[in-house]
């Protein structure tokens, strides 16, 4: 071969090898690209989600769920801001409601969590991709693990919810070991001068109590607020539907003035010692935070 030739098939050989490193980079950004968003099959259909949110936008009692499996929030809902335990995990967060539409844009998020009896769904779905669910249809721990596909963290919300389990189990054991297998629980809230009872799934410690740890609620506090979730009575009656033990969810914006009357303080689990408040705030919800939190104050307040 002649030595003027070289050149040329040499810069051949560098157009070809050029064109297919191209090709190569070009396989390569589309598998990139895939690779930043994964398929969640939400409730009404599979939505596109970021496979790794930064800028998370909720819209519902979910925020604990996020914190726990360390997902970065823009914008919270009011309820969760209020929660003092939340504190941290939201600093940087602002307070947003579904129709503050351009405040929620002018926060870019990549995901918006909520629940499906929202307004501006579709509005918002413009914003980003929105993933709303309804309140109850999924199982509480279930609920965690559904957020944790959304986030693309599910193996770790499966892990937290298997380690929960445990943990509830054996401090219910213990629990029931020292107040008996019969001792009942009442779990009740004060609001606007009444008292609401709650069943086994509203939150508020009752999913841990009940249904982790067996412990019995009164059977007149099973006859009304078990199937519905919650019920609401007069103050005055509320010696009828107490347990050998109360978790007083007690809000501080309402009217606390029963705390000092005759017929409060005559409840038999007030008079022995039974009666454990909490602030309604920390209490409310039963996201992966909250639980962990209720869970270690019924290990303090039972046992300790």
């Amino acid at each position: 071969m002649k030595k003027w030739l070289l050149p040329m098939f040499m810069m051949v050989a560098i157009v070809l090898a050029a064109c297919g490193n191209n090709e190569e980079s070009e396989e390569n950004t589309g598998k990139e690209t895939s690779a930043e968003t994964i398929t969640y099959q939400s409730e009404t259909g599979p939505i596109e989600v970021p496979a790794n949110p930064q800028r998370v936008v909720v819209l519902s009692s979910y925020a604990g769920d996020l914190i726990n499996l360390g997902v970065n929030m823009v914008g919270v809902d009011s309820w969760s801001a209020n929660n003092s335990n939340f504190a941290e995990g939201i600093k940087d967060a602002e307070i947003v409601a579904n129709t503050d539409i351009e405040k929620i844009l002018e926060l870019n998020p990549d995901l918006i969590i909520g629940l499906n009896n929202i307004e501006n769904a579709d509005k918002l779905s413009e914003i980003a991709p929105t993933v709303l669910f309804t309140y109850g249809k999924n199982d509480y721990l279930q609920q965690h693990i559904e957020i944790g596909k959304v986030v693309n963290k599910e193996a770790e919300a499966i892990g937290w919810v298997k380690d929960f389990k445990v943990r509830a189990a054996e401090l219910g054991t213990k629990i029931k070991e020292k107040i008996g297998e019969d001792a009942t629980v009442t779990v009740v809230e004060n609001y606007e001068k009444q008292f609401y009872l709650f069943g086994d799934n509203w939150g508020r410690g009752t999913e841990i109590l009940y249904q982790e740890m067996g412990l019995k609620m009164p059977e007149k506090v099973t006859e009304v607020a078990l199937e519905p979730g919650y019920f609401a009575i007069s103050q005055e009656v509320i010696g009828e539907y107490t347990g050998d033990f109360v978790i007083l969810s007690l809000s501080k914006e309402q009217d606390s003035a029963f705390l000092n009357t005759d017929w409060y303080n005559e409840i038999e689990a007030v008079k022995n010692g039974q009666l454990f408040e909490v602030d309604s705030k920390e209490f409310y919800f039963n996201d992966a935070m909250t639980l962990d939190y209720q869970l270690d104050f019924f290990e303090e307040k039972f046992l300790k």
